[in-house]
């Protein structure tokens, strides 16, 4: 198990990488088709070399905070699947199974014809990641895929939240909590 200390410290220095890495300013479309002042690129972050650790830790000790069950952990293909395999290795650090997996855009025409690939989340208390969210649309579709392949999704969790009104539509929409480890506020974005 991971101390409060270890916990704080490595919030703190993954805060600082994403600061460091993963802000970009400048004027970009962001997936959602708004335009935006800066984009949190964080691809930068959870698939670097220290970050990637960090981002594990910090998105399970989120989850367990909020005292949320998890046996699966991932997302929509890509953004969220560095986050669900960081967070597999966490729990597998601290000595507990948790298991990834990957949401495809829509379901496979061949082989098996899955929309959700890893071990099964049927039945299983699964947690939908995301590595930001402006809409929450990435998430929305993960929540509908896992659902229609017989998970039950118990929270949605970000690394990082825009402010822009994902959480009250998610947490809406799903019935579920809407969790993040960072606001752009921390990030000293406007």
């Amino acid at each position: 198990m991971t101390s409060a200390a270890d916990t704080s410290s490595a919030r703190a220095r993954l805060l600082e990488l994403i600061k460091e890495l993963a802000v970009v300013r400048g004027k970009v479309i962001l997936s959602s088709g708004k335009e935006a002042d800066y984009y949190v690129d964080l691809r930068r972050i959870t698939l670097h070399h220290e970050a990637s650790k960090l981002v594990g830790q910090v998105m399970l000790s989120l989850i367990d905070d909020a005292g949320v069950d998890v046996e699966c952990a991932g997302g929509l293909t890509m953004g969220a699947d560095p986050v669900g395999t960081a967070v597999m290795h966490a729990a597998a650090d601290a000595g507990r199974a948790v298991d990834a997996f990957v949401v495809r855009k829509a379901q496979k025409s061949y082989g098996m014809g899955r929309q959700v690939e890893g071990p099964s989340v049927e039945g299983r208390n699964v947690v939908v990641l995301e590595d930001t969210s402006t809409t929450g649309g990435s998430a929305l579709a993960a929540v509908e895929g896992v659902r229609n392949a017989g998970g039950k999704v118990v929270a949605v969790a970000v690394i990082v939240d825009r402010n822009t009104g994902a959480k009250e539509k998610i947490e809406a929409e799903t019935g579920v909590p809407y969790l993040f480890a960072f606001g752009k506020d921390e990030l000293g974005l406007d």
